[in-house]
């Protein structure tokens, strides 16, 4: 941490210092605790100077992938180098990191022509991050071979959670967990089961080439459309996993916000991504067992039991619908196949 007190104007100006920058106006673009973005012009152009939020070794992961995305044809922006050829410049035990400046529009995921250009560029980011290998100081990250416990770990918490529903009873918002909690139960058991006799494991493995490097968190405010296509942004919280991460999210929100699963807007989804990244059978599988789980109801109600943050029973009564109303529909494209 910083002891003595500076601005951050102050803190901006004297880690650019490292980098021969010398900016002309520099303007905060977000703050949230330690983590700080500034938007830097200079005479030599318009950069992007990020405080991060993590150790050395995690930022050594992240930071070294996007240069390994960037080298091998995705669209992020350039890391710039300190003078003396690191990506990454410690200031006062805080780590900073400087980016080229992308102009670009925010993607809007409700307009069908951004969406396709969402995906197709996600499609891009996770081929380009194929290969890539973490230097020896870097702490790595991955999900990868963890579904089968993940999954575990939470039919176990939500089930732990029925019992406290049952003995607060009568309460709207338990009895609406206790209405759904056994159909969601034996929902994420079929999804257990699905995986278990699937290919997971072999695709998961060190060498597959399955795995790419997820984003976690591909969405508004982390992608921008640009003349060149879409440019992949906050690339902190990257790991290796299977395409599926991604993709079940981004299938998951939009199916919440359309509260209707629709089996088409599903399909379109993965097709615009192929335009970027072919999936093989197999790949698909695991996206639709990955979805078939019941991760957005247990997102839902963990609140209520987790941090003692009230749910709407509305909501859960909703999400449990939705949850359900997916069922025939994933497991025939699990079980008949999907090319």
């Amino acid at each position: 941490m910083i002891e003595i007190k500076m601005s951050l104007e102050d803190i901006a100006r004297t880690v650019l210092a490292e980098y021969d920058v010398t900016p002309v106006k520099i303007q905060i673009i977000q703050q949230g605790g330690i983590k700080t973005v500034w938007k830097v012009i200079s005479k030599n152009g318009v950069t992007c100077l990020k405080r991060l939020n993590k150790s050395l070794d995690k930022a050594l992961f992240s930071a070294e992938a996007q240069k390994y995305i960037k080298a091998n044809g995705g669209f992020v922006p350039c890391i710039i180098a300190n003078r003396d050829g690191e990506l990454i410049t410690n200031f006062h035990d805080e780590l900073f990191v400087l980016y080229e400046w992308v102009e670009g529009a925010q993607l809007k995921f409700q307009n069908k022509d951004d969406f396709m250009a969402a995906m197709k560029g996600l499609g891009i980011f996770h081929k380009s991050s194929k290969g890539y290998k973490p230097p020896k100081d870097a702490r790595v990250s991955t999900k990868l071979a963890k579904w089968p416990d993940q999954y575990r770990s939470m039919l176990g918490r939500m089930n732990e959670w029925r019992k406290i529903s049952q003995q607060k009873a009568g309460a709207a918002v338990y009895d609406a967990y206790l209405k759904w909690i056994d159909e969601i139960l034996a929902l994420g058991e079929k999804a257990r089961a699905y995986l278990e006799s699937s290919s997971y494991h072999e695709l998961s493995c060190a060498g597959s080439s399955s795995v790419v490097l997820c984003h976690q968190d591909y969405g508004k405010g982390n992608a921008l459309l640009t003349p060149e296509g879409v440019c992949v942004l906050d690339l902190d919280g990257v790991t290796f996993e299977l395409p599926a991460r991604d993709l079940r999210k981004i299938i998951l929100k939009t199916m919440e916000s359309q509260d209707d699963w629709n089996e088409g807007t599903m399909k379109n989804i993965i097709s615009w991504y192929e335009k970027g990244n072919a999936l093989t059978g197999n790949d698909k599988k695991m996206i639709f067992i990955d979805t078939l789980f019941p991760h957005a109801f247990f997102g839902s109600v963990k609140n209520q039991f987790q941090k003692s943050k009230s749910v709407n029973p509305s909501s859960i009564e909703k999400i449990g619908r939705l949850e359900m109303s997916k069922l025939s529909i994933l497991s025939r494209l699990i079980e008949g196949g999907y090319c």
